[in-house]
């Protein structure tokens, strides 16, 4: 069974060499600023933004009827969506709860709030690639 040997090695060296087995989706992301209340998920509740306002509306792709309300995401920027700035991701992940709903049309797979966008990337790129995942 060399075939089976030989993919043990893979999967040996895959942890090794560090590389990414994770089950990230792609999509993309926004920002969108202040006023952030009221909200699709919890209204005018003060409480609802976590800190360091690591927030983000979703888009029908995950909002799943309101079923996304309260989930967290981990978000890593991946690549420029346009030539305005060709190296807008910076290095580490976040992760964002969601808290409210980016209507059809939603530019982005996350509207993050301002200071989530600007955590991963230059917001003067105004729309990044990613990666996600459930948190």
């Amino acid at each position: 069974m060399a075939g089976a040997g030989m993919w043990r090695s893979v999967f040996v060296m895959s942890f090794m060499w560090g590389w990414n087995c994770s089950m990230a989706e792609q999509g993309t992301a926004t920002y969108y600023t202040a006023p952030y209340v009221p909200s699709a998920c919890y209204g005018n509740d003060p409480n609802q933004f976590p800190a360091g306002d690591l927030f983000a509306a979703a888009s029908d792709t995950i909002w799943g009827n309101g079923a996304a309300c309260g989930k967290q995401y981990r978000i890593t920027c991946t690549g420029a969506t346009n030539q305005g700035v060709p190296m807008p991701c910076k290095s580490g992940s976040i992760v964002v709860k969601i808290v409210d709903y980016c209507p059809a049309g939603c530019a982005g797979t996350f509207d993050l709030s301002q200071a989530a966008f600007a955590d991963i990337a230059d917001p003067d790129a105004g729309k990044v690639y990613i990666d996600y995942e459930q948190a």
